[in-house]
């Protein structure tokens, strides 16, 4: 294989998981919120055939990774009944957030295993400093080389997701924080405009979306150097 497809391949893979986590998540809060309808249908699972959306999960990102875009995309929605929380507005609100939340938590994890991967040696070094430069890691002569290239695109892909996330455009996770602080004609005027608003954003904002990912993965990338 040709080290664009491995780069791809790895990409993948890491959404794949990255999106796992994401909507166990939520299911796993709203489980513990008081709401089991996600957890009764399966969806506290890492295993990603229970939350894949054939455009969100598979099509859009191979498409954006053949483009050479950052991977975006969405799960199968985690279904959530509010009636069931036991404080409505904060279990809502942490049920939320818990998806990013558990995106930032990867990330940082394979933060820790690169540095390690970095502190282990020589060429361990070599090879983190290089993924840090702009590198694919395909050239190095590490036996780590391959593990550190998924790690790489998993801290990467996780970042991205759980900010993106957090952005307050109704569908996504951000979203059912702000609207719980507005009036009730302005949260049907929110919510109705909201998938017009995220479509633009995608489509129409990608200078906004750059500008509100890169301080997060240029954090990432400082702490990743300091080991």
């Amino acid at each position: 294989m040709t080290p664009r497809i491995v780069e791809i391949l790895y990409q993948m893979i890491a959404f794949l998981f990255a999106i796992s986590v994401h909507e166990s998540a939520h299911a796993w809060t709203a489980s513990r919120c008081g709401d089991p309808t996600a957890r009764m249908l399966g969806r506290v699972s890492l295993n990603p055939i229970r939350h894949i959306d054939l455009f969100g999960t598979i099509i859009l990102p191979l498409v954006a990774a053949l483009s050479h875009f950052p991977l975006l995309g969405w799960a199968k929605p985690t279904p959530v009944d509010p009636r069931n929380f036991r404080h409505p507005m904060l279990d809502d609100i942490l049920t939320s957030v818990a998806g990013p939340v558990s995106n930032f938590i990867v990330a940082t994890g394979a933060l820790l295993l690169l540095g390690g991967i970095s502190l282990s040696s020589i060429s361990g070094h070599t090879l983190v400093m290089g993924l840090v430069a702009g590198g694919d890691g395909a050239g190095s002569d590490s036996a780590l080389a391959p593990v550190a290239m998924l790690l790489f695109e998993l801290m990467f892909i996780n970042i991205v997701l759980a900010v993106f996330n957090l952005i307050p455009v109704p569908p996504l996770d951000g979203s059912h924080v702000l609207r719980h602080f507005l009036s009730d004609p302005v949260r049907m005027v929110y919510d109705r405009i909201g998938i017009f608003a995220l479509l633009a954003l995608v489509y129409l904002g990608g200078g906004l979306l750059g500008s509100l990912i890169r301080p997060f993965v240029h954090f990432y990338l400082s702490m990743l150097v300091k080991f």
